[in-house]
């Protein structure tokens, strides 16, 4: 199957006035259609500069991005700001206008893009009715638990029917029951609409239990790819090898205090 989205040789240094730094390094990545995609790395790894190249808020330095028949790097500033409405994003920290309502925060993009009133109402209420929380459009952002502020994000993100969403660390400011109901609800969202995910994250639980296929990036360099079950059984990298020992150190630990004893 050909690939959705190419990462072909990307390069990003940033330059200041006395050193450049290189961030990302000859990255190489495919991600098909309808994947749920995972790149793990520790902080500094390079992980959120790649997002943003993906979405162009950064240019890469070299190298390319292919998303459909799109070369990115090679449209228009006014092209890829309206290819950049097939790009949802849902951040680590939700990202809410506080002075709207719910569905005033997710009708938003399509008031900036002129959208009839009708059709903004109806649009709205069948985003928020699939993350569950059309009961809650009248509600503002600071009446709402974080789980409940996530999925308005992820509302918003939806709403201009993207071909792609990226999960910047999407759930790693909510505790494990409620991060659990968000990768459901995104898992649920990928089967439904056939939507193509692309998660950055430093959890593996997040990887293992969303992913289909992952990459490990280390210092700007990808050092492992390949499906999640194969990584997780035998990490060639070894950045994986450490990701997986302290998950299963957390594992025996959570099991240790659950039984009543200590670490």
């Amino acid at each position: 199957m050909e690939s959705f989205i190419e990462i072909k040789n990307v390069s990003k240094v940033f330059h200041s006035r006395n050193k450049d730094f290189e961030v990302l390094k000859n990255i190489n990545l495919e991600v098909e259609k309808g994947d749920i995609y995972g790149i793990v790395g520790f902080s500094g790894a390079g992980k959120s500069t790649l997002i943003r190249c993906i979405n162009r808020l950064e240019n890469v330095t070299k190298g390319f991005i292919r998303i459909g028949d799109h070369i990115i790097d090679n449209l228009s500033k006014r092209q890829m700001n309206l290819y950049r409405q097939k790009i949802g994003i849902i951040f680590q920290h939700f990202n809410l206008l506080d002075s709207r309502t719910v569905f005033g925060n997710v009708a938003f993009p399509l008031e900036i893009a002129k959208t009839g009133k009708d059709e903004i109402k109806k649009k709205v209420e069948k985003i928020l009715e699939l993350v569950d929380m059309l009961d809650k459009k009248n509600f503002y952002p600071g009446q709402l638990s974080g789980g409940q502020k996530q999925r308005v994000g992820i509302a918003r993100a939806l709403i201009k029917d993207p071909d792609i969403l990226l999960c910047d660390e999407a759930t790693s400011a909510l505790d494990p029951a409620t991060s659990l109901s968000i990768l459901d609800l995104l898992k649920s969202i990928n089967e439904r609409l056939g939507l193509t995910i692309f998660f950055i994250t430093h959890s593996l639980d997040v990887i293992k239990y969303t992913c289909n296929n992952m990459a490990v990036l280390e210092n700007g360099v990808i050092v492992e790819q390949g499906k999640v079950k194969d990584v997780f059984l035998d990490p060639k990298s070894e950045t994986a090898r450490l990701f997986i020992k302290i998950h299963k150190d957390f594992l025996a630990t959570s099991r240790a205090w659950e039984n009543g004893g200590g670490i």
